[in-house]
């Protein structure tokens, strides 16, 4: 039987230790240390030692003291024997951790990617289902540092050939692809789960099992992708004209624009949308903002990528599940795109935070319904930012948003510019105020030059003398 004790050694008098108890000089612990006594009662099969079992006598050997004797108050330890320790063995149980393959980290579980996106975090494991993985959706994956995305449906299907995938992988990403949708009943948000090859594993339980992508089987997968191009194109078609008939009135005529406050008319209008190279975009638009001052416009996540700049979004278009709560509070004005039956998602967090709002509810991308704004408010000039419209980017997005952008483009395609060429093509003005400090800095040396100079009397006193010529021309033409 082992009991743990807690022992202070202290100073006994002389009357309390036991006879024969020879003082020695101490080195270590002194008055005041706290040590903890393990009390060992062996018994063995012996009759004298069930005995002395019986009668209670019990050995103590006392953990941590580097001498052979302890005493405490009234009591003398007998000296540490270390073959008295092997006959009385103590048995310590350790645990060893067994080292698993694979790579862990903590899982972030939603069907929908754009809901996940605001919470994700460095090392994390991303559990989504997002049928062909887009640019965008890739791109905010890299940029938050996931260590793997699982996704219960393929991430390239061959409709057409995305570049979520291809941007996964070249990042080190790992991506494991249809492991169906059982995983998101067998897996909670936060959870701690571990991934080898393409299986995916909750402790020792295998919970889901996929393909696990690599850069050359991605390309294959490109490859058999671009085959579906042609009826891609013909799906994008068919979408176009049924989204043109949907909201004809919407793109021909502004009908259903809401009114805002923000003064749009005959200015330049600054658009920025949730993007992976935002930073560096709007670094290359500095000089373009100082000087033209444009009214800047926050879409979803590029609300928060304007204020991490330097600047206060004078509008924010957007959910406001995906903006933070500091943004929202900035003083812009909010927009919330809303159902076509009236419901706009975020506003209850809006009323929380005490902001007021005014919905849109249309159907497309909340980029289109943001370029549509500014449009009918009359802008001069649209320069977006983080907005792809490549072929490539348009078939990319999928999930019926091709159609609304490549009308919206069309609709304002008089008036809008990418940031890219506004870069490449603006040069900084100089206004007139910097070139009249010039002049009046360059008169000043000239006059300080001549007043320190030998000649300076001389043109001084040349200046005299056409001054009073000057004079007496005037009096001769009034006398």
């Amino acid at each position: 039987m082992v009991r743990a004790t807690e022992r202070r050694v202290g100073n006994a008098s002389a009357a309390s230790r036991p006879a024969g108890f020879e003082q020695r000089r101490r080195v270590g612990p002194q008055l005041g240390d706290v040590f903890v006594v393990i009390h060992v009662r062996t018994v063995s099969a012996h009759p004298d030692n069930r005995a002395a079992g019986a009668a209670g006598k019990s050995d103590l050997i006392t953990a941590g003291i580097p001498e052979r004797e302890t005493c405490d108050t009234g009591r003398c330890l007998p000296p540490y024997d270390d073959a008295r320790c092997h006959d009385r063995p103590m048995k310590l149980l350790s645990r060893q951790s067994r080292a698993l393959p694979g790579i862990t980290g903590v899982a972030r579980v939603s069907r929908r990617s754009d809901t996940l996106l605001g919470r994700v975090g460095h090392k994390d494991v991303v559990i989504i289902d997002h049928l062909d993985i887009d640019r965008a959706t890739a791109d905010s994956l890299v940029k938050s540092g996931v260590t793997a995305v699982v996704n219960a449906s393929p991430s390239i299907s061959g409709r057409y050939p995305n570049l979520g995938p291809e941007i996964l992988v070249a990042s080190g990403i790992i991506l494991i692809d249809g492991v169906g949708e059982t995983v998101f009943g067998r897996v909670k948000d936060g959870s701690k789960i571990r991934i080898d090859g393409g299986s995916v594993y909750l402790g020792d339980e295998l919970v889901a099992q996929g393909t696990e992508q690599s850069a050359e089987s991605v390309a294959d997968l490109m490859i058999e992708a671009k085959t579906g191009m042609s009826s891609q194109l013909e799906a994008f078609a068919a979408n176009a004209i049924e989204y043109m008939k949907r909201e004809r009135t919407l793109l021909l005529d502004g009908v259903g624009v809401p009114q805002i406050s923000t003064e749009l008319e005959g200015k330049q209008v600054l658009v920025v949308s949730a993007s992976a190279d935002n930073e560096a975009q709007l670094k290359s638009l500095k000089k373009y903002i100082s000087d033209h001052r444009p009214v800047l416009v926050g879409v979803d996540g590029g609300a928060d990528a304007l204020r991490a700049a330097g600047y206060t979004p004078a509008l924010i278009v957007g959910n406001p599940e995906s903006i933070d709560s500091e943004t929202l509070r900035c003083g812009a004005e909010v927009v919330i795109p809303a159902h076509t039956d009236g419901h706009a998602p975020g506003l209850e967090r809006l009323q929380d935070l005490g902001v007021g709002a005014v919905t849109f509810p249309a159907t497309g991308t909340t980029e289109d319904l943001a370029l549509l704004l500014v449009d009918a408010h009359d802008a001069s000039l649209i320069v977006t930012v983080g907005i792809r419209t490549t072929l490539t980017d348009l078939l990319d997005r999928g999930r019926g948003s091709t159609a609304s952008t490549f009308l919206v483009r069309m609709r304002v395609a008089n008036k809008i510019v990418e940031a890219p060429a506004v870069a490449a093509l603006y040069r900084s003005r100089v206004s007139w105020w910097v070139v009249m400090l010039l002049i009046l800095a360059a008169a000043v040396a000239m006059v300080a030059a001549l007043m320190i100079s030998d000649v300076g009397g001389i043109y001084a006193d040349l200046i005299r003398g056409w001054w009073n010529q000057l004079l007496e021309w005037v009096e001769g033409i009034f006398g």
